[in-house]
């Protein structure tokens, strides 16, 4: 018998075996049986091996006794060591989904690399989670109020309409102006719901083309000089004509959220600076007002949903649902780039990073 037809013997005997092993695999539900039967069936193939070497070299007697039993013994002790690294598999995903089963998950520590990474990731996602899931209640609240207030004051006045209480033209003309406004102001709250719920469920979708960045910023004053002027609020306004690749109308809308927040807590008379230019590889896109400067504590959390920091900084009843800033980084992520905020002189600066070509 030749080499070859040992060879051959071989890989045909582990290839019945190896096949064997795999439908058996197929049936199998459990991660201790799974490894026992890695080790069985790699064990089998040996031994098949080893009984064509011995076929091959004629070995009879104490001798072929002493291979097999050697072979048997290396067999025992692999199906050992196989029962006992499967315990402890076993163990540690049971640690790790009874961590996943309670109802404050922390990852548990100590776990195989490949184990703890997944309870990291885990641990982070849970966290993520808990952190929406709360914001998600403070913003029904704190939509639920803005809504009532208004449409409380709506009611009143169309009650008083409709009663004949309100019948001289001048007040009944203020009504209906004022019921307009607030309708105005309602709708423009619902659509950014819209576009928050977009944003957060990653359905924003983006229709990029070249744009020029100077274009968009003249654009967002046009669309801000308007409120600006009422408010007795200076734009200065600085941009380079730096071509991108955005979506004009999404990433419009990120900045006039910017100016139009600006404007809003910058006193009568004050300023506010917006500035476009190119950095490097990035286009850098900022806005300062003079709100007189965030608290260090709420920096952070200035573009969190629900939140509204210090009453300095709280929407009065034109300033909407409040969740522009929210809207804005939502747009700026999708584009790829950050955005910050930073106390700078009078007030503070919002700066918009993005990359030169999407």
């Amino acid at each position: 018998m030749t080499v070859l037809e040992i060879i051959t013997i071989t890989a045909g005997l582990g290839g019945l075996v190896a096949l064997a092993g795999v439908a058996v695999l197929s049936r199998l539900r459990t991660l201790r049986a799974m490894v026992v039967l890695v080790v069985v069936v790699a064990v089998l193939a040996t031994l098949a091996g080893v009984v064509a070497g011995i076929f091959k070299m004629a070995i009879e007697g104490s001798a072929r006794d002493t291979v097999l039993g050697v072979v048997a013994v290396g067999g025992l002790v692999g199906l050992a060591v196989a029962a006992m690294l499967a315990r402890r598999v076993v163990a540690e995903s049971g640690r790790l989904a009874q961590a996943v089963r309670a109802s404050d998950y922390v990852a548990p520590q100590g776990l195989p690399a490949e184990l703890q990474v997944i309870a990291d990731a885990l641990e982070e996602s849970y966290a993520r989670e808990r952190s929406l899931e709360g914001a998600r209640r403070e913003l029904v609240a704190w939509v639920s109020h803005d809504l009532r207030t208004p449409l409380a004051g709506m009611r009143a006045m169309v009650e008083a309409l409709e009663d004949g209480v309100v019948t001289d033209p001048a007040t009944v003309s203020r009504y209906h102006a004022q019921i307009r406004v607030e309708v105005e102001r309602l709708s423009a709250m619902v659509d950014d719901l819209f576009e928050l719920s977009r944003i957060h469920a990653g359905t924003l979708k983006l229709s990029r083309a070249r744009v020029g960045l100077a274009d968009l910023v003249a654009d967002t004053i046009d669309q801000t000089e308007p409120l600006a002027r009422a408010k007795g609020v200076r734009l200065a306004v600085s941009a380079e004509p730096i071509p991108i690749e955005a979506d004009a109308g999404a990433l419009g809308r990120a900045l006039g959220n910017l100016v139009v927040n600006a404007i809003r807590y910058t006193p009568s008379d004050g300023v506010v600076e917006l500035r476009a230019f190119q950095d490097e590889d990035a286009v850098c896109v900022s806005v300062r007002d003079a709100c007189g400067g965030i608290p260090e504590k709420d920096l952070e959390r200035v573009f969190d949903v629900a939140f509204r920091g210090e009453s300095a900084r709280t929407p009065g009843k034109d300033g909407g649902a409040g969740l522009g800033l929210a809207i804005a980084q939502g747009i700026v992520e999708a584009h790829q780039g950050a955005i910050g905020v930073v106390n700078d002189g009078p007030g503070c600066r919002f700066d918009i990073r993005l990359p030169l070509r999407g």
